[in-house]
């Protein structure tokens, strides 16, 4: 789809302040008039004390911090401005969904759409079908709240979907053809990738178009925001296969639940859904490397609890053990169309190993259940608490559109919405840190071992013992023992 060309708007203040500013169509556009905005006319809003967000307000990247720190990265605050560069009846506004599935996507698709029109009296709005292809590839669908009115209760979208393929000249040919000049683009970091891409063909071209990305992961994996819509839907539903697991395994003798669930790369559905269920034994992840067998492996963990217990549930993300996995069945490093690696079904393959290593003992016979509910969970709506974080998103991005800034996504930092540029969705993954508090309250929860490979630990204990050998021959003699 092309590079990226990052330019940081970095703003500098007193006290080790940072501003990772967001573009705006004025940084390319001269002379750009302004209007009031007509939310000061909207009756929704005659009661709400102050109409506007103050053009300085900014939201703190880092919120524990010492007297002694510096005040550290902020990001432009999200909300309405007082003037907006786009008048009502010239905005031609288009949506597009692209990636995997995640519950609140039409939730999204529908409050921009009502957002248009019953905050800013934007009349047209156009759906764009199946992913980014979809500019130049397939038909369009006109969107009024009429249209849009009850899809928030189906899950999916209503607009399709696709991953990869993109071209950015032909994407960028059909939005000026069109006469588009608001693209509000729902998708994960390969999404947000393309929009970057998109957007800076659009300011290389000089056009007034406002490009805006919301942030769309079901794993939770984008950096710099709280979390991303769909991920409290996915949690809640993650609870009916862990339940549907623990009632398996608890209703016969040695019952082995596993339920694989999402995290390609990071594996905060399984620890979410882990803490929250109770009844899990086992959470394994992508980020924290574990082995089967020997001293301290998932094998001896297993024998014990189910000796302790008489059944057991493992909840496994899909990203976790594919070392161990590709090591079995040499694997070969693929990609989908999105640039995401395609993973085996370690589900399955942790389940035969643990059913070919009871085999093999003899002493004791399990049955184990395999649950897969993956596509059942992304195929939900949204639950209410993501019901109303979808409106928040809406509304936010709407508010940026029409201020006339582009270029950035939008998400809650420290619970307050703000715009964040492109490039800090992208250049990196949110993933569970293992030496954090949250994965601590899980190993208590489960009271399972950590997995540390003792090869890997007597392999840093010997290049400990060389490093301190190396200081003590850097010594002076006079210093030695």
């Amino acid at each position: 789809m092309g590079s990226v060309n990052f330019e940081p708007k970095i703003v500098t203040g007193d006290g080790g302040y940072v501003l990772e500013d967001v573009p705006h169509l004025s940084d390319y556009i001269p002379h750009l008039p302004t209007y009031p905005n007509p939310l000061q006319d909207n009756p929704s809003y005659s009661v709400v004390k102050q109409y506007f967000v103050n053009v300085d307000d900014t939201v703190a990247q880092k919120i524990v911090v010492h007297k002694s720190s510096p005040r550290g990265t902020h990001f432009r605050r999200a909300g309405p401005r007082q003037k907006v560069f786009f008048e009502s009846d010239e905005v031609h506004a288009c949506i597009v969904t692209c990636g995997g599935l995640c519950p609140g996507l039409n939730t999204v698709i529908r409050e921009i759409v009502c957002g248009l029109y019953h905050m800013y009296g934007v009349t047209r709005v156009l759906g764009i079908e199946g992913g980014y292809r979809g500019f130049y590839a397939r038909n369009t669908i006109s969107l009024t709240p009429k249209v849009v009115n009850d899809i928030h209760k189906r899950g999916g979208t209503i607009l399709g979907t696709s991953r990869g393929g993109q071209d950015t000249l032909k994407i960028v040919d059909s939005i000026q053809d069109r006469g588009i000049n608001q693209v509000y683009i729902i998708g994960g970091d390969g999404t947000q990738k393309g929009a970057s891409v998109i957007f800076e063909e659009i300011r290389r071209r000089g056009l007034k178009v406002a490009v805006a990305g919301i942030p769309k992961t079901i794993d939770n994996d984008i950096p710099v925001i709280d979390k991303s819509f769909g991920f409290d839907t996915a949690v809640e539903e993650a609870q009916r296969a862990i339940n549907a697991a623990h009632v398996e395994a608890g209703s016969i003798e040695n019952g082995i639940g596993v339920v694989k669930l999402m995290g390609r790369y990071s594996g905060f559905i399984a620890m979410y859904a882990t803490l929250a269920s109770r009844d899990v034994d086992c959470c394994l992840i992508p980020e924290s490397p574990f082995y089967l067998e020997g001293s301290g492996g998932l094998f001896e963990f297993v024998e014990k609890r189910l000796k302790e217990n008489g059944h057991m549930v493992i909840v496994i993300a899909e990203g976790a053990g594919q070392d161990l996995l590709c090591e079995s069945m040499r694997a070969m490093s693929l990609q989908d169309a999105s640039g995401n690696k395609l993973l085996k079904d370690v589900g399955l393959w942790l389940s035969q190993k643990i059913k070919d290593h009871f085999a093999k003992k003899q002493k004791m016979a399990i049955n184990l259940k395999y649950i897969d509910p993956t596509y059942m969970i992304r195929a939900i709506p949204s639950n209410a608490s993501d019901n109303v974080y979808c409106t928040l998103l809406a509304h936010s991005t709407i508010h940026g559109a029409m201020a006339g800034y582009t270029g950035f996504t939008v998400g809650p930092v420290n619970g307050r919405h703000a715009y964040i540029p492109f490039h800090r969705v992208i250049e990196s993954q949110h993933t569970v840190v293992i030496t954090d508090r949250m994965w601590a309250r899980l190993l208590s929860s489960t009271n399972q071992p950590s997995f540390l490979d003792p090869k890997e630990i007597a392999k840093k204990k010997e290049e400990e013992a060389e490093t301190q050998v190396k200081e003590g021959e850097n010594q002076p003699k006079s210093e030695k023992g």
